[in-house]
Order: structure tokens, then C-alpha cells, then sequence
């Protein structure tokens, strides 16, 4: 990571620090990139290598069995992969997702938390594919579902 906080990674800072500000935060998150707001999450955690998103399970993220959806799982996945991003990428380089390779592990019946770390080997320098693992597990702590989230990281032009 470079020497200064990444701006998101600061910005998540403050609002952390104050009462309903990881709401807040969220919803700012949302407004920038309004599909995320479909799963009505949470950024619970974001600091480098390593996020956390929530979100509950209600009516508008089922499916026809009464479980989340398949998709709301990978949108999950792609916004704590794309937190995890915004807190670890130097502030010379940008990013943007690749590709995502997913696993469903078994119906996911309850709340969600997502988890996203680097995989190992992942590093920056030149332009180069950066290799995020994310894991949703239920309220139990049971592993619903496991995506690989490779992300394309390059410097950012001058």
C-alpha cells in the first residue's frame, strides 16, 4: 500500500468513527454505484487486505425457494472484493473486476456476511491481475458460497 490512506479507505475511517456512519458510508457506496443498493448491505470492516459487507436477508433478495439469491451472493462478493480494493490499492494505481469464478456451497437461509482477503501471491506493480478470494457464510458461520474475483490492477495514466 503507498504511504497514504487510499481516499475511500479514509473516507470509511470517519464515517466508522461516529454513530450510524457505516450506514452512512453504505449508502454513499450506493449512490456512487447504485446496483449494490439492490442487496441493501452493510460495510461493516474495510482496511487493507481485508473487508466485510452484511447483509440481511429479506423478501427482495430470495429467490423462489425462500433462500438469497444466486445473484445477490455475487453482488455481495463483488462489493466486498471492490472495498477490499479501494482500502489496498496504492493511490497510483487504479482497478477494476476481471472476472469471477463462484462455488455455492449450500442454500443460503439467513443473514449473510461476505468476507474478501487477498488471495496468496497477490501483489502490485506494473499492470497486473490482482486475485481476491470473498466467502459468504450464514449466521451460523457456515460457508454458503466462495467466489474468486480476479481484478485487474494497472497505474493510473499521468
Amino acid at each position: 500500500m503507498s504511504e497514504s490512506v487510499p481516499s475511500t479507505l479514509a473516507l470509511f475511517r470517519r464515517f466508522a468513527a461516529v454513530p450510524m456512519g457505516r450506514q452512512l458510508f453504505t449508502r454513499a457506496i450506493c449512490l456512487k454505484a447504485p446496483y449494490f443498493s439492490s442487496i441493501h448491505p452493510l460495510v461493516k470492516e474495510m482496511r487493507p487486505e481485508y473487508a466485510e459487507v452484511h447483509i440481511r436477508k429479506r423478501r427482495s433478495v430470495t429467490n423462489h425457494l425462500g433462500t438469497v439469491h444466486a445473484i445477490a451472493m455475487c453482488n455481495m462478493a463483488e462489493l466486498a472484493a471492490g472495498m477490499l480494493m479501494e482500502a489496498t490499492v496504492p493511490s497510483t494505481h487504479r482497478w477494476i473486476p476481471k472476472g469471477m469464478s463462484v462455488e455455492y456451497l449450500q442454500k443460503a437461509e439467513t443473514a449473510l456476511k461476505a468476507v474478501a482477503m487477498p488471495e496468496a501471491g497477490s501483489a502490485f506493480g506494473g499492470a497486473a491481475d490482482y486475485l481476491v478470494s470473498v466467502e459468504l457464510s450464514d449466521t451460523a458461520g457456515q460457508p454458503v458460497f466462495r467466489a474468486s474475483i480476479k481484478m485487474w490492477v494497472s497505474p493510473k495514466k499521468k
